[in-house]
């Protein structure tokens, strides 16, 4: 896959297993939230698990992905290897979720 299509604020099906303890499972949408200068340079990406269901907190901001509601599990970051985005789902608005990534970080 070209490094240009992994870009920021992509949702693609990413394989997460095999985890451990509490990390989030399964294949599931990821959202790319790493920068696209890294994301062409570098042979992995950090990603957020996106879910229907959870907890709602603070560094969980809810959005309306393909008609449904989600949450973005930014408590659960994960850098994975290119080879773990099976395929892409479409875009979220990065003022949708970057600043609370921003807050959540500071």
């Amino acid at each position: 896959m070209a490094a240009q299509r992994f870009r920021r604020g992509s949702v693609w099906w990413v394989n997460l297993d095999p985890t451990v303890g509490t990390e989030i499972k399964k294949n599931r949408p990821g959202l790319v939230i790493s920068p696209d200068d890294l994301n062409a340079a570098l042979p992995r990406l950090i990603v957020a698990p996106l879910t229907s269901k959870g907890q709602p907190l603070g560094c969980r901001p809810q959005v309306i992905f393909d008609g449904r509601p989600a949450r973005i599990l930014l408590d659960q970051l994960r850098c994975v290897d290119k080879s773990r985005l099976v395929s892409p789902l479409g875009e979220i608005d990065i003022a949708l979720w970057h600043p609370v990534l921003l807050q959540m970080l500071a």
